[in-house]
């Protein structure tokens, strides 16, 4: 008896928090996840100059109105536009070593490759300027975080993790309950090579798929205080629009359908299938500087943080094992077993308790990882707060060379459950750019930028994840006419790698799941900038 509820204990901690959890998984694939080069949630590409070049912050130029708003009071008078295209494609790479997954009767390897593959193919941005005497006035829309779609086509580890262990947890109960029912003179049944047998062995399928994009719009102005010196106010507004779509599908163990155990009436009712948009809007306030003394020029941006609540539009669907006693007792009698005798074996005070913990516990365990994307729930999406510092040197007319520093306040960014507070310090970028005009009409640029997020292990999530990376770039302008020019563009981003060791409690033993994340990020752009 006392194995029994060791066992019984270990299955409810493994099927009432796992598969809750999964639900949770499921809902934020794409969450917290910048696409592109910034902070966790946001963008800083929002130009096809800053795309061929990487460092813009102390450049001149209608790129500005979003890197340097008080430089673009610099710029000639009258009308200034860019209109911008990028293509983006990613993918997010996770490596696994688990010894559960040996278990797959599908595919028993480990360790085991999990991949995401995010694209965007259309990320417009657009920004204006009017300028008259002393005065500029601007707009900026363009995407300020997320910008395009993630889908994992065979799911995640951490679902295979949880599916694993629901299924040898539910060998070893089968087994423990089979050795409970041959007390009473009744086979073994439940552990049998033909429902769950003893090995823990599983099958199932599983979909993930993410979308999220974070519109931005900005109006400022700013104002020439000398010849040397500007200064420039501004506020924007995001409008966030986000879709998760997921399932954990004809989850097997052994050669049992999970399902016939909470409802042999319902094929799905073994399912986990997640629904929710996710929509919420933004202010913040942001200021500039611009100074220029000879062939220096030198910028700071300071962007407060853009407090965002995001509310949910939920169709959800999780397992309920409220029937799983009269299952079971269906189950008996469907092999065999006497009425009489399946009463007496469910009527034992360990399986009683069991069963009532089980039910109990799975449905408070629910409960809370469905309420963060049930139907009409709010909660936090803060964008982090940016300060840019900017440094542009020409020692001959034709070459420019810039210097840049970003810092996102990342760690007090709100996000749910307080996930922002796991990070060991804001992102810190660092870029540098070069660009040459060959002649009038053509100009060749190249730029890096190191991006390092403040990441922990507790941090990692398969999820949503973010690694410490190096951005390269190449382009060049085309000068149609003296009013406009062509800028094009592609930077490719290496990231590092983040390997974190967990060790999980099976209750008999102790084993540990390894995780190794990557990704791969190519952007392609085209811009047009006119002056009229």
């Amino acid at each position: 008896m006392n194995n029994f509820t060791t066992f019984a204990t270990n299955f409810i901690k493994v099927l009432k928090m796992n598969n809750l959890k999964t639900l949770c998984l499921t809902a934020a694939i794409a969450t917290s996840s910048a696409t592109f080069a910034g902070g966790i949630l946001t963008n800083t590409n929002q130009n096809v100059a800053f795309n061929r070049m990487m460092s813009r912050e102390a450049s001149i130029g209608i790129d500005g109105v979003y890197y340097n708003p008080a430089g673009v009071v610099f710029m000639g008078e009258g009308h200034h536009l860019s209109i911008n295209w990028q293509l983006a494609y990613q993918t997010r790479t996770i490596d696994n070593d688990y010894p559960l997954f040996t278990n797959n009767v599908n595919n028993p390897t480990t360790p085991r490759k999990f991949e995401g593959k995010a694209f965007a193919p259309a990320i417009p941005s657009f920004q204006y300027a009017y300028n008259k005497g002393k005065w500029s006035f601007q707009a900026n829309f363009a995407l300020n975080g997320g910008g395009g779609k993630c889908t994992f086509d065979n799911g995640l580890g951490s679902f295979e993790k949880i599916v694993g262990e629901t299924a040898l947890a539910a060998a070893q109960l089968a087994g423990a309950v089979d050795r409970v029912a041959a007390g009473y003179g009744v086979p073994a049944i439940f552990s049998s090579q033909a429902v769950f047998g003893n090995e823990g062995k599983y099958s199932y399928n599983s979909y993930m798929h993410g979308r999220q994009y974070y519109y931005g719009l900005s109006l400022a102005a700013a104002y020439k205080v000398s010849d040397n010196f500007s200064a420039a106010v501004g506020l924007r507004g995001i409008y966030a629009s986000c879709n998760y779509y997921g399932y954990v599908r004809d989850i097997k163990v052994g050669n049992m359908p999970l399902y016939k155990v909470l409802d042999p009436t319902k094929p799905n009712a073994a399912d986990i299938e997640l629904s929710c948009d996710q929509s919420g809007v933004g202010f913040t306030p942001f200021v500039g500087v611009d100074y220029k003394t000879g062939r220096w020029n030198f910028s700071a941006k300071y962007e407060l943080k853009t407090r965002i609540r995001l509310n949910n539009k939920s169709v959800n669907q999780a397992p309920s094992i409220g029937n799983l006693p009269d299952n079971l007792r269906n189950a008996y009698i469907a092999n065999g077993v006497p009425e009489a005798a399946a009463d007496q074996i469910l009527s034992n005070p360990a399986i009683q308790g069991a069963m009532s913990s089980l039910k109990q516990q799975f449905d408070s365990r629910l409960g809370k990882a469905i309420g963060e994307f049930e139907d009409g729930k709010s909660l936090s999406g803060d964008i982090p707060a940016l300060l840019t510092l900017g440094a542009g040197y020409n020692p001959i007319d034709p070459l420019h060379i810039n210097v840049g520093f970003h810092w996102f306040d990342d760690r007090h960014a709100t996000a749910h459950n307080g996930h922002h507070r796991q990070l060991d310090h804001g992102t810190i970028e660092w870029n540098a750019g070069i660009e040459y005009d060959i002649n009038k009409r053509f100009t060749v640029s190249a730029g890096w930028q190191n991006t390092n997020y403040g990441l922990t292990d507790e941090y990692m999530d398969d999820k949503s994840f973010v690694v410490s990376s190096n951005s390269v770039a190449v382009g060049g302008v085309v000068r149609l006419s003296k009013r406009m020019k062509l800028n094009v563009a592609y930077f490719h981003t290496f990231y590092g790698h983040k390997k974190v060791e967990e060790q999980v409690d099976l209750g008999t033993a102790k084993i540990n799941y390894n995780s190794d994340y990557t990704r791969n990020n190519n952007v392609f752009a085209v811009g047009l900038d006119v002056d009229f």
